[in-house]
């Protein structure tokens, strides 16, 4: 079982990470800023325009398992750098089986969708009883029923526009759930590429460290984070990291964000919104959301399928590897993460 390791955040634009022995050496104008044992890290993202790395480090993280990721500042994936695949050949080639077989990988996706679902009426359920809101108790029963639709679908297409239509209605009464009362921070509903309101900033934002954390949980589990079942296979898109968040992106980014707002650990004044009307996150708040986040990871929750106590942030390798067991023939079927 792989244990829950740290992820290293790099914000500082100019700095440069290097192999130090066998540690990691972020330096700035030359001088070091930090030491961090190789490990005791899962993996590191950077967060800006100018922060470079040694060819040194990229190859002593291939080899130690830890993933790589380069992000722009405000969170958008750009690149990654990985070693070998590890694990079993003969997983992967049955993921690929499954992919190319779409009887097959709508068994494994549908779970996947069912659970965003179902952890979507969470969200709005909580709410519901901590505001007393009618609406959000009438949504949750649509979401119900929509969850109940996926379960029972056996049709990619007909499955993706299941996921659309809850979608919908989730981010209809997502802004329901604020309580910060400032009318500059309200959510109009989803907006991406680029994000147009604080609320949307956010999450997207979130979604890029969500991605970050699948994408090392498959590789470390021997999957292929590129090849997805619900999510087509397109150039430089890591498909199955995309299925996997589905099932997390309520409980681990949506309610963080949530929390960051209602709680008024940021405001307003935290994001700036360019003239194309892009918004974005300023540098100390990006700082302070990262923290939340890895504070977010270090809680522990019982995982509703193995009825055993983990760290959230654990939740993910946890669920890879029932991928992984469920591909070799293990387990019956895929069982997702279900938040309750």
């Amino acid at each position: 079982m792989k244990r829950h390791l740290n992820t290293l955040f790099v914000t500082l634009e100019g700095a440069w990470l290097s192999k130090d022995g066998e540690a990691v050496d972020v330096r700035h104008e030359k001088i070091s800023k930090l030491r961090v044992p190789l490990h005791n890290l899962d993996g590191i993202v950077t967060l800006g325009w100018d922060i470079g790395m040694s060819p040194g480090l990229m190859q002593a993280c291939a080899a130690a398992g830890v993933t790589v990721s380069f992000c722009n500042p405000y969170g958008k994936f750009l690149a990654a750098a990985v070693g070998f695949s590890p694990g079993n050949v003969m997983l992967r080639r049955q993921q690929y089986r499954v992919a190319d077989d779409k009887s097959a990988a709508v068994l494994v996706a549908r779970e996947m969708v069912a659970a965003k679902i179902t952890n979507c009426r969470t969200v709005l359920l909580r709410a519901a009883r901590d505001h007393g809101r009618e609406e959000m108790e009438v949504a949750g029963r649509r979401l119900s029923c929509r969850a109940q639709d996926a379960r029972l679908c056996t049709d990619l297409e007909v499955l993706r526009g299941i996921e659309g239509d809850a979608a919908d209605t989730y981010f209809q009464h997502l802004s329901a759930c604020t309580t910060h009362g400032d009318p500059a921070l309200l959510f109009n509903g989803r907006s991406r590429r680029p994000p147009r309101d604080p609320f949307n900033c956010l999450l997207s934002f979130l979604y890029s460290l969500l991605a970050h954390d699948c994408r090392s949980a498959l590789e470390s589990t021997g999957l292929d984070a590129a090849v997805g079942f619900l999510h087509r296979d397109r150039s430089g898109r890591p498909g199955m990291a995309l299925d996997l968040m589905e099932e997390f992106r309520p409980m681990l980014a949506d309610r963080l964000a949530l929390s960051l707002l209602n709680r008024k650990q940021l405001n307003a004044r935290d994001f700036e919104t360019q003239e194309a009307g892009a918004v974005l996150l300023r540098e100390t708040a990006r700082k302070a959301v990262l923290t939340a986040w890895q504070e977010r990871k270090q809680e522990e929750i019982t995982h509703p399928f193995l009825g055993e106590k983990t760290t959230v942030g654990l939740l993910v390798h946890l669920q890879t590897r029932l991928l992984a067991r469920h591909l070799r023939g293990d387990l019956d079927a895929y069982p997702p993460f279900l938040w309750k």
